[in-house]
């Protein structure tokens, strides 16, 4: 992977960028010292991360083998927080210090349900860990700030275009997803931080609808910090938050003309154990009609705790077939690294 620090000659453009979004809020002149230091540790703060994952792990086909993003230290004793896409199944995983240089980390929490992932640095990165904002605070129209690592366009002025619900095809909801534009292409673990210089979200994915409506406008999704915070203690415990796992059955579904689509199956897992497949469409749960992703999720998730029986209609060439579905913890079903500190914690 390629050690390239970030172009310093981008530096002052990041910096005059930053300062201008603390200065929205008035700052009195006898702390603008103060506001400079919060520049200059804000952007710090967000450091590159790399991970290598075996090419047996069950996501190493969808997400790639040599996985590279952003991870936004948290504290001052090398505890980062990133999205947890980049560091699931992973062997290996590292993260720049304050010299920009990349070290070895090991992983302390992987959580599916919120989508974020803690790693910590195994020996000082000399990086003062980012303030964490409230997400709730956010609406409409407000000014924020997108910060990555590494590249020429490492720093981007945003706009909170939506906060929202967002279900993911892979068995995800997320309840107040932060939606920004313009789009921002080095999202993955990516900072977005508001006019106090606090964090306030950790970037997700590029979407096409930030916007919804007769025109939608492209842009990115954030996982709200405060889906963080009544998880936390959890995670650095035990690496996950605590309590019964919700059924997961293995289908990636997608909407589409007004119908829930099974987009695909996971290999060996439930679903496709009982022969659901691609292109049948979901119409009920346990009885109840479907008639959108959330929907389905939530229909599922209320039948009980993993390993729950789950009776899914499917249309199928005209025809209802019922089946049922013993479903599984989705923990199970990684193929996680022998021995791992990673591992141990499931």
């Amino acid at each position: 992977m390629d050690r390239t620090p970030a172009p310093s000659r981008y530096a002052g453009t990041a910096r005059h960028f930053l300062a201008v979004l603390l200065l929205i809020v008035a700052v009195p002149p006898c702390v603008s010292q103060e506001r400079d230091n919060l520049v200059e540790a804000t952007l710090k703060a967000v450091v590159g991360l790399r991970a290598a994952v075996p090419e047996s792990a069950r996501t190493a086909r969808s997400l790639g083998t040599r996985r590279q993003g952003n991870g936004i230290v948290i504290d001052d004793e090398g505890l980062v927080l990133t999205i947890g896409y980049l560091i699931m199944e992973a062997s290996d995983i590292e993260v720049t210090d304050g010299s920009n240089e990349y070290v070895p980390a090991e992983m302390v929490a992987y959580d599916y349900d919120s989508g974020f992932g803690l790693v910590r640095a195994r020996q000082p990165l000399g990086i003062k860990g980012m303030s964490l904002g409230d997400s709730s605070l956010l609406t409409p129209g407000d000014a924020a700030l997108i910060v990555a690592h590494i590249g020429p366009d490492f720093l981007q002025p945003a706009e909170v275009v939506d906060v929202r619900e967002f279900p993911g095809y892979w068995e995800y909801l997320l309840e107040q997803a932060i939606f920004t534009a313009p789009p921002f292409q080095g999202f993955g673990g990516a900072a977005l931080i508001n006019t106090d210089g606090k964090l306030v979200g950790v970037g997700s994915l590029i979407v096409h609808d930030a916007r919804t409506g007769d025109r939608p406008v492209p842009g990115n999704m954030f996982v709200p910090i405060n889906a963080l915070k009544p998880i936390f203690d959890d995670l650095l415990d035990i690496g996950r938050a605590s309590g019964e796992s919700r059924p997961w059955l293995g289908v990636h579904t997608e909407m589409d003309r007004g119908h829930l689509f099974v987009l695909r199956v996971a290999a060996d897992g439930p679903a496709e154990s009982v022969g659901i497949r691609r292109n049948d469409i979901i119409v009920a749960v346990n009885g109840n009609p479907v008639s959108g992703m959330a929907e389905f999720f939530r229909q599922v998730w209320a039948t009980g705790p993993a390993g729950v029986a789950v009776r899914i209609s499917v249309m199928r060439e005209g025809a209802v077939k019922e089946i049922t579905v013993e479903s599984g913890d989705r923990y199970d079903w990684l193929r996680l690294s022998p021995g791992s500190r990673y591992s141990a914690m499931l």
